[in-house]
């Protein structure tokens, strides 16, 4: 075990049974030219987003944390969107956009293409665990919790775009299935107004889980390697 710095108070890890669950670090939302810059979304913030999963994953591979990507991709006819009823075809920004422009129709979040894959800094190597989903939560219609279970998994950091949607839906999700939810502060860029990432911080620290820097992961499992 090892003791990571967080808010509102300190929480003790084993990495052993931690996974570090990326969050659709995608081109869709990271990358200009992908969905959210086409949106008009504020993407300034995700280098600095990039280079902190770029740490923690090496950090994390390092000390034995599992890699979990979670990645928001549709099939080419998408029939995994939902039809007209579901509140998904009318919400979600993909399938609006599509809608809207069709020279976008089939661009957006759809398998096989630019937007949809993950970005080229943080690609999946042998080992990572890749999970597809197509609603906001990864938890959603998809295998994580099955699969978390089965590696014996209990806490969970979290990163990845954007705070205040995908990544907040699929840690309060964790939270629910009574699984550790940390939010990894500086690894992340939200949607919107800052208000949004607040009050995404505000929810994790006081409600659902714990709040950290990627510094405080990376210096508690490098703290636990130097005393093995």
């Amino acid at each position: 075990m090892v003791t990571l710095q967080a808010r509102p108070a300190a929480i003790e890890i084993d990495p052993a049974q931690t996974a570090l669950v990326i969050v659709d670090m995608q081109n869709a939302f990271a990358s200009k030219g992908g969905m959210f810059d086409l949106a008009g979304f504020d993407i300034s913030g995700a280098p600095a987003a990039i280079e902190a999963n770029q740490r923690l994953i090496h950090g994390c591979r390092a000390a034995g944390v599992q890699l979990v990507y979670l990645q928001y991709v549709y099939d080419a006819e998408l029939r995994d969107g939902g039809g007209p009823e579901p509140p998904n075809y009318n919400k979600e920004l993909g399938m609006v956009m599509m809608r809207d422009k069709p020279e976008l129709a089939g661009k957006l979040l759809v398998e096989g293409t630019w937007d949809a894959a993950i970005i080229d800094e943080l690609t999946p190597v042998p080992g990572d665990k890749v999970i597809i989903k197509t609603r906001y939560s990864g938890f959603c219609r998809t295998e994580t919790e099955d699969y978390l279970r089965s590696q014996n998994i209990s806490h969970l950091l979290f990163t990845g775009i954007a705070t205040n949607v995908c990544v907040e839906s699929t840690a309060r999700d964790a939270y629910f299935a009574e699984f550790f939810p940390i939010v990894i502060e500086d690894a992340m860029n939200h949607s919107g107004p800052d208000f949004n990432r607040q009050a995404m911080l505000w929810n994790f620290e006081n409600v659902f889980g714990w709040v950290t820097k990627s510094a405080h992961v990376l210096a508690a499992l490098e703290a636990k390697a130097n005393a093995a």
